[in-house]
């Protein structure tokens, strides 16, 4: 009896985007902090649903937060599909606000995890209700280089700020994407609402194969 040749299914590898949201995790985010858990939430529920739309990518999520403690890896490369919800045992605020240092250390972490990548989107978030104060490894102008790097390789920025000069402080790191949002129940209703359409529109970018490196922010809810 001939055996039976079974050709194998040639499956075309689905195009990568990465959401990496750099979150706040300072003493004070404590008053929103369940609201910042509830917006999270709701965002990688809506990432879910955009994954759905465009098969033809694949969503992953990584959030590091970060404080004067250092920087935590909740997530890191994990598929939209199997993430699980994040709660108060997750994201404790406290102590002071690294930021550069927890910027220069995501932005590194996953440059090196796409070297060998070719076929991919970056959607970098951050998320902050305060100006850098205790960064020690890294400067303004050791970001600002990196983020223009970054930039020339499909790496999108985003900035959302509270509680301080929001657009002065992203446009001295070249971030031109800017939310600021209210640190009150109904801005962070508001800011995420915004947010996650913003995302919804970035994927229709990609499929589109148009520009998504600036105006993140400029198209109305409908």
């Amino acid at each position: 009896m001939r055996p039976t040749r079974i050709r194998d299914k040639i499956m075309t590898p689905k195009h990568q985007v990465h959401n990496l949201i750099i979150l706040d995790e300072s003493g004070s985010m404590e008053t929103i902090k369940n609201s910042i858990i509830q917006g999270f939430n709701e965002t990688v529920q809506t990432v879910k649903g955009i994954a759905k739309q465009y098969p033809e990518q694949e969503h992953l999520i990584s959030l590091v937060t970060f404080n004067g403690l250092g920087q935590k890896e909740v997530h890191f490369l994990e598929p939209v599909e199997k993430l699980e919800q994040i709660d108060a045992s997750k994201y404790r605020p406290d102590a002071s606000t690294p930021l550069y240092d927890a910027m220069g250390f995501s932005f590194a972490k996953m440059r090196k995890s796409l070297e060998n990548v070719k076929d991919y989107n970056v959607l970098v978030t951050i998320m902050t209700d305060g100006e850098e104060n205790a960064s020690k490894e890294h400067s303004g102008q050791t970001i600002k280089k990196l983020i223009e790097e970054l930039k020339q390789n499909f790496w999108t920025f985003t900035y959302i700020g509270a509680d301080h000069d929001v657009e002065k402080f992203a446009h001295s790191i070249s971030i031109t994407n800017i939310m600021q949002f209210e640190k009150n129940a109904k801005g962070i209703d508001y800011m995420f609402e915004k947010e996650r359409y913003a995302r919804q529109m970035y994927s229709k970018k990609i499929r589109d194969k148009k520009s998504t490196i600036d105006n993140f922010y400029e198209d109305d809810i409908v």
